[in-house]
């Protein structure tokens, strides 16, 4: 039988915060309402060792005091958008530069700083789950229309899947996703991860990381991972532009086969412990990043620093700047209709 349960979680700004854990076979995770966040996900190596295999806060207050993206739902727009403005049938609209000269994950006050509500908890014989939902009001940081969201956590003995949801009352722009820092080792040693990639092609992007228009091939490059390669092989290769210009890997990738149905996109394996997580997708594209910016400066979990490559994020979306490439897959939400975005991470141990 899978578990959901409530609990108390320390305070946020002085208010007694909650969690949810979830546990299904040896697979359990905590989830915060603050940004509906994957506060931890824990799972056995070949050996039976239990380790908890994303970055995060021991407290939901350092959530809020120090936003660094590990693990929460990212909102309403994931990734850059350039110079924060976009146009929509005509009207434009000016959003938050919090990442000069660009816009970036929804801005200072995005969805992962916000306090959803619990909607749901729940389980049955093989599945435990929560759903948080979120009423983003039309101008909300810029963004068009009332914007109804919802983030659904499911697990099961061998996996997480996320579902996201949302709809609105106006024309708007959305692409939520999870911003999960994976460290599967449990140690810091994410660059030693073998990575694969169902991708022939990526956006490079210009100095100030907006994609250029491009459609590269991956062949012969850096990020060609359609076969595995440790993720530490190339990272530092400054022969490539692309990679100089991230400061190791912080690009989309165009996801083989068709967007909005759940199909494979990518499988992290770390050698030494035997742990393998294989994740599937609806969204068009997937954002590799490398755990470039991770400076060592403050404490962790246990407080553990986190430093660059220490983990890796693999994140589900709509290709960067897509509102204002109309060759790129729409980000676009008409009022009637319903955006739906699901990743499922399957692990194994072995």
């Amino acid at each position: 039988m899978a578990e959901a349960d409530r609990i108390a979680f320390g305070t946020l700004d002085g208010a007694p915060a909650e969690a949810v854990e979830l546990r299904a076979g040896a697979l359990s995770a905590r989830i915060l309402p603050f940004g509906a966040t994957l506060q931890s996900l824990s799972m056995p190596d070949r050996d039976g060792h239990v380790a908890d295999i994303v970055l995060g806060f021991d407290d939901v207050q350092s959530y809020r005091d120090r936003p660094s993206w590990f693990g929460v739902t990212v909102g309403r727009y994931a990734n850059r958008i350039a110079r924060g403005r976009f146009s929509l049938d005509g009207r434009d609209h000016v959003l938050e530069v919090n990442n000069a000269p660009n816009h970036l994950h929804g801005g200072s006050d995005g969805f992962d700083q916000r306090l959803w509500d619990l909607a749901d908890v729940g389980r049955d014989d093989a599945s435990a789950w929560v759903r948080l939902t979120l009423v983003s009001p039309d101008g909300d940081a810029g963004y068009p229309g009332t914007l109804h969201a919802s983030a659904t956590y499911t697990l099961t003995a061998d996996a997480l899947t996320i579902d996201y949801a949302a709809t609105s009352d106006g024309l708007t722009i959305v692409n939520l996703t999870n911003h999960a820092f994976f460290d599967l080792s449990g140690t810091g040693d994410a660059l030693r991860h073998l990575l694969t990639i169902e991708a022939d092609a990526y956006l490079p992007v210009d100095a100030t990381s907006i994609p250029t228009g491009e459609r590269r091939a991956v062949a012969g490059t850096p990020f060609d991972f359609r076969v595995p390669h440790a993720i530490g092989e190339r990272v530092r290769d400054g022969r490539d532009e692309q990679i100089a210009i991230g400061r190791g890997y912080d690009h989309n990738f165009i996801v083989r086969g068709q967007a909005e149905t759940l199909r494979p996109a990518a499988v992290l394996a770390d050698p030494v412990s035997g742990r393998t997580m294989t994740l599937s997708i609806t969204a068009p594209g997937l954002q590799l990043y490398s755990g470039n910016f991770l400076g060592g400066a403050e404490p962790g979990k246990g407080g553990r620093l986190y430093r660059q490559g220490d983990a890796v994020c693999l994140e589900p979306q709509a290709f960067p700047d897509s509102p204002n490439r109309p060759d790129f897959p729409s980000a676009r939400l008409d009022p009637g209709r319903t955006w739906r975005s699901s990743m499922r991470f399957a692990f194994k141990s072995g």
